[in-house]
């Protein structure tokens, strides 16, 4: 029974081993038994924890200590492991004394092998005990600024997207606001940042899957959402002006959608690699003009009437929509429009508009963003 528990061991400390350079050295997304134990039971604990919580900034402030819980509860796992996989490969040369096995492994692990066993063979083990108890601390250290700086860039231009086009997020409204303080022309500049920052997005939360569960900073504007109002902006700038669209407008839905497949991929949500043109679309058409309306009414000329554009603004949506209702639904995102039904989270508002503040003495004409209006409302702080 002794050395069926080395064997035992021996394979646990295989299985931790597998699970720390999976998760900290391989560069690319490969999923383990302990990792993925304990993703499914942190992600299982919060949802129960907000599954009767409707406040959205309750709920995001709970949800937002998810993904660093998950990193602590796998470090204290694979602690753990290591713990019980040393001292059971220990209990042959303790002569089976199964307690003085653990406290062995123990102070090899906690105190970096200063028990000294007799013998070769224990002495080798407790020696590769502390090793590895260090190791992985280590390794779980230098994997923390990687998080957080991969964490900051993604941030950056979500923060920004308030500014141009409110929260929630909503593609038309940013296209909205551009014209109606006359900043359409910073719209390439726009697509071409959001190509940028969507294969950093690709390449970082593929590798780190951690990063996918790191709650944005502010409640209303989550990443996914974001990046989907922005994919709705181009594709509706191409559908309804397909002469005067700037060009940064095609790579960036080309570049946006895998990306957002690819993350879709990495959480097993359902995705269609390559869908149809004519693909069910769950956006309704009288949303669209629900879009064209709001657009109109800011003043954007449009060289498609609705009628020619609904087509060619259908075959792009049907790129990305199945991708990233899926992400909203399983990461339990805010409900913002266009983003797919969270029955929950109830009806999904206009972006709110600033109210308008004007210096004393100052006249004239004003459009109706800076005016304050909107047909959410306008928000006493400018939001």
């Amino acid at each position: 029974m002794a050395w069926a528990g080395f064997v035992a061991g021996l394979f646990l400390l295989l299985l931790t081993g597998s699970s720390v350079i999976k998760t900290l050295l391989i560069p690319r997304n490969l999923s383990s038994v302990i990792g993925s134990a304990v993703a499914r039971s942190v992600l299982y604990g919060y949802r129960l924890a907000t599954a009767r919580i409707d406040d959205v900034y309750r709920r995001e402030q709970i949800l937002a200590a998810g993904a660093p819980t998950y990193l602590f509860t796998l470090l204290v796992a694979w602690i753990g492991c290591l713990y019980v996989g040393f001292a059971l490969m220990l209990i042959p040369f303790a002569k089976g004394d199964v307690p003085d096995a653990f406290r062995l492994s123990g102070s090899s692990l906690f105190t970096l092998g200063f028990a000294t066993p007799a013998g070769t063979a224990p002495y080798g083990i407790v020696f590769a005990a502390a090793i590895s108890g260090l190791g992985v601390i280590a390794l779980m250290i230098g994997y923390m600024p990687t998080i957080y700086s991969a964490y900051n860039r993604r941030e950056t231009l979500v923060i920004m997207l308030e500014a141009l086009g409110g929260k929630p997020p909503w593609g038309p409204e940013v296209l909205a606001r551009q014209q109606l303080i006359g900043n359409v022309g910073y719209l390439a500049r726009l697509y071409e940042r959001w190509t940028e920052w969507s294969a950093d997005i690709s390449e970082s939360h593929t590798t780190y899957r951690t990063l996918i569960y790191f709650r944005s900073r502010y409640a209303l504007n989550p990443w996914p959402l974001a990046l989907l109002a922005v994919l709705d902006a181009a594709a509706l700038h191409l559908a309804l002006c397909p002469t005067s669209a700037p060009a940064e407008a095609r790579p960036l839905l080309r570049v946006g959608y895998l990306a957002l497949r690819q993350i879709g991929h990495t959480l097993g949500v359902p995705v269609n690699d390559d869908p149809h043109p004519d693909d069910p679309l769950r956006l309704t058409r009288e949303e669209f003009d629900e879009a064209v309306k709001h657009m109109d009414e800011a003043g954007w000329v449009f060289e498609r009437k609705p009628d020619e554009a609904w087509p060619h603004f259908r075959g792009w949506r049907v790129n990305y929509e199945l991708a990233v209702e899926g992400i909203a639904r399983h990461l339990d995102l805010p409900q913002a429009k266009w983003s797919g039904p969270r029955a929950r989270l109830g009806q999904a508002r206009m972006p709110v508009r600033p109210a308008h503040r004007e210096p004393q003495g100052v006249s004239g004409e004003r459009s109706p963003l800076i005016a304050g209006g909107s047909p959410g409302g306008s928000s006493p702080r400018g939001e």
